[in-house]
């Protein structure tokens, strides 16, 4: 059994090991480099727009090994999950710098990190939240909330990296630091743990639907579909925030970053605010709430023009607030629906709502603003919010 003690230390080792776990978001600093580098070797002429696939792969290949490695953390504990993990994510970063054509470049960052990424974060989310039954919205929160934080620290750390080593360097350095801590917060985790997840009187997880049973009920897809909503107008904005800045409000380029900056950093305070938050609210009454600031912040950048910078930032803050809030709070919320026994796998397939957000937000913002004014996309993300609102409060009503 863990004690209480035990469970506090692994909150801080899986805390430690998202935040190297989102060394991803290095890659807005490292495609640029990377896609010189490529095109010396190849006398080819690669742009960083050409590596996004690179990227885009990566993400979604994570939602499979979260849903695979769930039936092992529900089984045997995060401990192996983890240490492999970090060898996955350490040795595709490592090989992604000296990648020298398109297909090497994906089989090492977008597969092979890719499918350490999903390892372990669904196995350090859904313990967390499996020891702290009693504050899961808080234990998921702070989880998420140091993986969103690597978007704010990396990205600098690595273009000093890049500015003073060279790309292929700079991936190896991140590669072996960020694999050296992951796989030495899955070893730490045995010892923490054991196979807490695997014995259902420890976590307090002594029921729970299997996965099967999960999407056989309406709830789940009500939930599925929450999730989508509350994600869409996250990833709109994310995806296009520092082009939003600098076209509609009229910043420059150096401010244009900061806001991006100021985005993530929203998004990560968000997850652990109201995830705490959730723990005395209710997660279902929260995540409401947050819908309907997300539609507020989508109505505010519609009245945004040129110089309303104040306005902006205001909009950016309730934004990313709300993304954050799905993001910290959905897998306690999971498992207050399902069951905690099973929620690894559960959460895992729970997440493909999220995964369609990523892929509709961006879309929807592109092909909205073809003709230059983001103001159509605004409108159909606050449409979407508060369809999630009402979502939200459909499934409170009647499931919870």
């Amino acid at each position: 059994m863990t004690n209480n003690s035990n469970r506090w230390k692994f909150l801080f080792t899986a805390c430690l090991v998202n935040f190297c776990t989102g060394s991803i978001y290095a890659w807005s600093v490292f495609a640029g480099p990377k896609a010189e580098q490529m095109s010396q070797l190849n006398n080819v002429l690669y742009t960083a727009g050409d590596l996004a696939i690179v990227f885009g792969l990566a993400n979604a290949v994570g939602p499979l090994p979260m849903i695979f490695g769930g039936f092992i953390n529900d089984r045997f504990g995060p401990g192996w999950l983890m240490t492999i993990g970090g060898l996955l994510i350490g040795s595709g970063l490592f090989l992604a710098g000296s990648a020298s054509d398109l297909g090497s470049l994906i089989l090492s960052y977008s597969l092979l990190f890719g499918l350490g990424l999903g390892l372990t974060y669904g196995a350090t989310i859904n313990t967390c939240v499996k020891l702290f039954p009693d504050r899961r919205g808080f234990a998921g929160g702070m989880a998420t909330a140091f993986y969103g934080l690597c978007s704010v620290v990396l990205p600098p750390i690595a273009h000093l990296l890049t500015t003073n080593f060279g790309i292929q360097k700079s991936f190896e350095i991140v590669g072996a630091v960020c694999g050296a801590v992951i796989c030495a917060g899955g070893l730490l985790s045995f010892i923490f743990v054991g196979k807490t997840s695997a014995n259902p009187t420890a976590n307090h997880a002594a029921s729970g639907l299997s996965w099967r049973e999960m999407i056989a009920t309406k709830q789940f897809w009500k939930m599925l579909f929450f999730l989508c909503c509350g994600a869409v107008s996250g990833m709109m904005i994310i995806s296009h925030s520092a082009g939003i800045a600098g076209k509609q409000v009229g910043l420059t380029t150096a401010m244009a970053a900061t806001a991006v900056s100021y985005l993530a950093l929203i998004n990560t305070l968000g997850r652990v605010a109201a995830g705490t938050l959730s723990d005395r609210l209710g997660a279902c009454q929260t995540l409401i709430l947050s819908s309907v600031l997300t539609a507020l912040g989508m109505a505010l950048l519609l009245i945004c023009g040129e110089g309303s910078v104040a306005l902006f930032f205001a909009a950016l803050t309730l934004v990313g607030f709300s993304f954050g809030s799905f993001m910290g709070i959905y897998p306690g919320f999971t498992a207050a629906a399902f069951g905690a026994k099973h929620n690894s796998v559960n959460y895992g397939i729970m997440f493909a709502g999220f995964t369609f957000a990523g892929v509709l937000g961006p879309w929807i913002i592109k092909t909205l603003s073809a003709g230059g004014s983001f103001s159509l996309a605004y409108l159909v993300g606050c449409g979407i919010s508060l369809l999630g609102a009402v979502t939200g409060y459909i499934i409170k009503r009647q499931d919870l």
